[in-house]
Parts: structure tokens; C-alpha cells; sequence
């Protein structure tokens, strides 16, 4: 099926004047209706433009009477790949400012049109022809007109949503992706949705017919800024401001299931601005029992319980092997998951996992995706505040769990960690990670492991795994993202490293600074107030490989190290404005004054002389 369809007619004139002026015209020399793909994802034409002579321009279309808003316009030697998002690109912003000091003589231009099949459309295309960068009076202004019917041969989305988002997913390691969940942040006018959770709706456009399929999709987080500017001057003694600032904007952020074939992008849909929208419900396999903090979920891989005091990981099921869970319970609060964590003597040691019941929780819970969320003060440490959220995800035997910690206050450590994963010494046989300086895998049986003896490795260990052989179980974490960071003072951390150790239990975690385990283990180590410590890792339960036990977390460890990639693209509304607003916080020049394209022009030329 051909991408683009062909004009039926064109009839080109020179806007305002008499044949017998023999006035210069344009010509169109195609001018296309298309599908989405990912160089142009939404519904569009593209028409090929050719000026009388080079010249700086500006572009106008029309579509039956209509004027859109945003044109976009490209030289005609600009070479783009139809699969692969487009890279360039002008915003409004742009286009209002510069309004291009480029000379144009076989541009071509592309815009947004949302099309019906069969439907017949006339579009015209006005050329305003200048010497220079602003408008003048001998200004020539062209124009030529097409009538194009819309394919009929791939059906659209009902119209009865108004309105669509356009988002290009890209897969860059080489490995299909089927139900992968994909999380991306949407803004909107509040007067374009009516209800979000019910309106939403995703559409993924096959890239070989065109055809469009709906896919689960979950709504969550909707913020709403309902403030408008007033236009006031920011200081008295300025002018009225005639262009707004800012706009009252609703955000949310979105959650849907995507399949994307290896090294390949694809165009997903996002239709909305519907007010008689019906609820749909949508049923995956991910499920959520219970009451915050003491959550069950449940996929088809995997079974999780959370500490009903802490809502840490408490217990892991391999459905698989269901007769072997992962569990810890032998210390204190007992739960598998206990940082982020600190130790400021005379003060005991306090974890995230140590909360009881005075954190703050919040959970979401739908068919893409869960979760289960706990932040507040460290117990007994108001000088320290820390957030674990954890991730859930329909038909994966992995889930993502995100720690932080921030210092409110300084304080004196002998113990600053995160990351820590605690299991019972008898469930675990083996350990394994890559060691990034000997280039390999290191393996260790833990089982004749002394006790309170350290394996060091690397702070930003890549994966890490441990297994029973025979079990054939395996519980990996895989790293995904790792910063320290400080506000107030130069990030502070003594020998920060990543370590296993055992005794009743078996446990991984990052020593940040670790006097504790240390030579001199009664030397302080100050936790600079300002100072932010950050993880996100994906923990992985599996069955092992008999001959490579930890092969499966080097095939996952591709993947989530390797998410899709998301590219947003959005219609260009009519209330923009049409011209660039901007407030500095000091006076001078911009960089723009006086900056005309014949100058440039002449600057080219003579630098080329040179």
C-alpha cells in the first residue's frame, strides 16, 4: 500500500494581481495526503514546492478554509528516513523568531491534518517571497491550490475524539518487544478533556498497512495548573503584557503496552477530547490484593507480599517453582528489601524497612502497571528523609524499585547505604556478578562462605545475582540508574563500594561511606545536609540455566538497560501565540538585534572567499 496519495488538480495564481502582469507563480509539484509514520507520526500532507527563483519565504496553508496553525518547512534537499523519527525540527517559538534567513527555491512543506477516509480536501499554499528577514511592502506573495481525497483503503480512529497526540517508540537493542510497558507525561488545555481516566485512549498504527489496533492504557497522576496569567506588567512602568505567559495546563502521565519489533520505530496514537467517552476497562494478568502498606501482587510469574509494617519486599514466589519462596526474617524487621539506611551513634541503625506504620503510602493499581509508594523521615532521624516506590508490570518476572535519600541536616555516620537485599542463608547457594575490573563474571559458593566475610566489587556493579543450584532459583538486581549528588557542599563519600556479606542471612548492598567495616571502624564520616543519594534497580527472580546459571540476567540485562525510546509530538494549537514571549532577569542584548539575512548572506560569502 502506497504511504502518500496523490492530488487530483492544482491551479496555481499570484494573490492580488492581473495575468498581465506576468506575475511569477508557484508550483506545486506534489502534494500527498499520508498515514502516520515515524518521520511524519500523524495524520499529515506533504507537498513539494517550486519558487519562481531563490528567495527567503514564508509558508501559509489552508485545508477547506481553515489556516492551520504551524507549517512545517524544509529545504528540498533535506534527507529524512520514513522509519526512524525526524530529527529536525522548528518549534513555534523558532518559526516566530526567526522566520528563517535561509533562501528557499524547491522547499517542501508538511502539516497536521486529521483526515477522513474518502474525504475530498482543498488545500492551498500562499508563498510570501521577501529580500529579507521582516516583511515589507514589495513583498511578493504566490499561491496555488490542490484537491486531494483521503485514502479509503485503512480505516481511522473514531472521530468522535477530537483530538490525538502522536508518541514514536524506538527499539535500539536489538530484541522484540511484546507488552512492553511504556510511562510517558502528557500536558493539555483543560477545556480538551472533560476526564482523563475515561477519555484516554492508545492506538498502535501498523507500520506495513497503516491498519490501527487499541492498546491497554492506564491513567494516573493528573495535575492540574488552573492559574492564568493576568497579563500584567511584571514591574510597574512596563506595558501590558498582550501575550500570556502561560497557559492553565492539566498534566497526567500515561501507562500502555507496546510492541515494537527489533531495530525498528513505530507510531502509537493518543486520541482524547472526547466528553461521551465510555469507561473501558482493561485485564491483564497483573492483580493487587490488600491494604497499604501490606500489598500482594500478582502476575503470571511472579507473587509478591510486602512487609505489612514497611511495605518492603517481604516474600518472592517464582510461580514456577512455587515450593521455594524467597524470603529473609531472621533480623530485626525481617522484610528481603531494607534501604536506603544510616547509622549516627548513640543512635541506632535505621532503615526504611525499620518504618512501622508512620511513613507515607500511596499505591496505584491498574492493568499496566502497580505500585507501592513510602516516603517520609528515617525512624528516629528527622535530619535524614527517604522514598522507596516500587514498580509492578503485567506478564514480567521482574519489577523496578526506586530508593532515595536526602540529608536534611548534617550528621555523623559510621554508615551510609543503599540498595540492600537480605535473604535467608539457606535459600542461596551461590553468588555472581560482573566484576568490571577483571572483565568477567565472578562466581562464589556462599554456602562455605565464613561468616562476616565481605566480597567487595565495584560501587556501580552492573548486575548481581544470587542462585541456589538446587533449587534453580535466582534472584538478580540489575542497575539501571545510580547518582550521588549534593546541593549545599561537594558530594562527601568515603571509598564507596558494593559488597556481599553473610552470617544467618545472606545480603548485597552499597556501602556510601562505611567506617563500620572499616579499619578504623569508630571514625566518623559527616553526611553533608544538601546531599541526595539515588537508585533504580530492576530485581529479577528466575530459573536458572544449568550451564550458565546467571544467563537469563545477562539476556534481561540487555533489555532494561536498554528501554524504548519515546519521542512526543503534539499539533500546534490555535491559541499559541504567534509571537515569542520571554521575561530575562537582566537587561541586554539577545543576539537577535538587527540580524538581517543579507548580511548573513554576505558573511557567508566573504568567509567562504577566505
Amino acid at each position: 500500500m502506497n504511504r502518500l496519495f496523490v492530488l487530483l488538480c492544482f491551479c496555481g495564481a499570484a494573490l492580488g494581481m492581473s495575468a498581465k502582469d506576468a506575475a511569477p507563480t508557484l508550483k506545486i509539484s506534489n502534494i500527498e495526503l499520508g498515514y502516520p509514520y515515524p518521520s511524519i507520526p500523524f495524520y499529515h500532507f506533504k507537498a513539494d514546492l517550486e519558487l519562481p527563483e531563490a528567495s527567503i519565504i514564508e509558508v501559509e496553508a489552508i485545508v477547506d478554509g481553515k489556516t492551520l496553525r504551524f507549517v512545517n518547512l524544509y529545504k528540498g534537499d533535506v534527507k529524512e528516513e520514513a522509519d526512524k523519527p525526524g530529527f529536525i525540527h522548528r518549534p513555534p517559538s523558532g518559526y516566530a523568531l526567526s522566520q528563517d534567513n535561509t533562501l528557499y527555491k524547491n522547499p517542501f512543506i508538511t502539516a497536521w491534518v486529521k483526515w477522513e477516509p474518502g474525504k475530498t480536501y482543498t488545500i492551498e499554499v500562499k508563498v510570501r517571497m521577501k529580500k529579507s528577514v521582516k516583511q515589507s511592502p514589495s513583498d511578493k506573495i504566490i499561491s496555488s491550490k490542490a484537491s486531494v481525497k483521503a485514502p479509503e483503503g485503512v480505516a481511522v480512529y473514531d472521530p468522535a475524539w477530537k483530538s490525538y497526540k502522536s508518541i514514536v517508540l524506538s527499539e535500539t537493542a536489538g530484541i522484540d518487544r511484546t507488552k512492553e510497558a511504556v510511562e510517558v507525561l502528557l500536558p493539555f488545555y483543560p477545556d480538551e478533556m472533560t476526564d482523563l481516566k475515561r477519555e484516554l485512549r492508545v492506538v498502535a498504527v501498523d507500520p506495513k498497512d497503516y491498519s490501527i489496533s487499541e492498546v491497554p492504557c492506564q491513567v494516573f497522576d493528573i495535575q492540574k495548573n488552573t492559574e492564568k496569567d493576568d497579563l500584567s506588567p511584571v514591574e510597574e512602568g512596563q506595558p501590558q503584557r498582550q501575550i500570556p505567559l502561560w497557559m492553565p495546563t492539566v498534566t497526567c502521565k500515561l501507562a500502555f503496552l507496546a510492541d515494537v519489533p527489533a531495530k525498528s520505530s513505530k507510531v502509537f496514537l493518543v486520541y482524547y477530547n472526547n466528553p461521551k467517552a465510555m469507561n473501558k476497562a482493561w485485564t491483564t494478568d497483573l492483580k493487587v490484593q490488600g491494604e497499604l502498606p501490606g500489598l500482594t501482587v500478582d502476575n503470571d510469574y511472579l507473587n509478591i507480599i510486602m512487609h505489612p509494617n514497611s511495605g518492603h519486599i517481604d516474600e518472592i514466589t517464582l510461580k514456577s517453582n512455587p515450593s521455594n519462596p524467597l524470603f529473609h526474617r531472621m533480623e530485626t524487621n525481617g522484610a528481603i528489601h531494607w534501604n536506603p539506611g544510616i547509622y549516627v551513634p548513640p543512635r541506632a541503625w535505621t532503615h526504611t524497612a525499620d518504618w512501622k506504620l508512620e511513613q507515607n503510602k500511596y499505591s496505584i493499581s491498574g492493568p499496566v502497571m502497580a505500585t507501592g509508594e513510602f516516603w517520609g523521615n528515617l525512624r528516629n532521624m528527622p535530619e535524614v528523609d527517604a522514598a522507596v516506590r516500587y514498580t509492578f508490570f503485567p506478564g514480567v518476572p521482574y519489577f523496578f524499585s526506586t530508593t532515595d535519600m536526602r540529608i536534611n541536616e548534617t550528621v555523623q555516620t559510621l554508615a551510609l547505604r543503599n540498595a540492600e537485599i537480605v535473604i535467608k542463608r539457606e535459600l542461596i547457594t551461590h553468588a555472581a556478578w560482573y566484576d568490571i575490573i577483571r572483565d568477567k563474571v565472578m562466581t562464589y559458593d556462599v554456602v562455605n562462605m565464613p561468616d562476616l566475610t565481605d566480597l567487595k566489587m565495584e560501587a556501580d556493579v552492573p548486575w548481581i545475582t544470587f542462585y541456589n543450584e538446587q533449587t534453580g532459583i535466582g534472584f538478580a538486581g540489575i542497575n539501571l540508574e545510580y547518582s550521588n549528588a549534593s546541593l549545599e557542599s561537594r558530594t562527601s563519600l568515603l571509598n564507596p563500594y558494593f559488597y556481599i556479606t553473610a552470617g544467618p542471612w545472606i545480603y548485597w548492598t552499597r556501602a556510601l561511606s562505611l567506617t563500620f567495616l572499616a579499619s578504623n571502624m569508630q571514625q566518623t564520616i559527616p553526611a553533608l545536609k544538601g546531599s541526595h543519594f539515588h537508585e533504580k534497580w530492576a530485581y529479577l527472580t528466575y530459573e536458572i540455566d544449568k550451564n550458565t546459571p546467571w544467563k537469563p540476567v545477562l539476556e534481561w540485562t540487555k533489555r532494561l538497560t536498554n528501554p524504548l525510546r519515546i519521542k512526543l509530538e503534539e499539533e500546534v494549537d490555535d491559541r499559541v501565540s504567534r509571537s515569542l514571549v520571554e521575561i530575562y532577569m537582566d537587561e541586554g542584548k539577545s543576539g537577535w538585534e538587527e540580524r538581517e539575512t543579507a548580511k548573513h548572506e554576505e558573511n557567508l560569502k566573504e568567509n567562504k572567499g577566505h
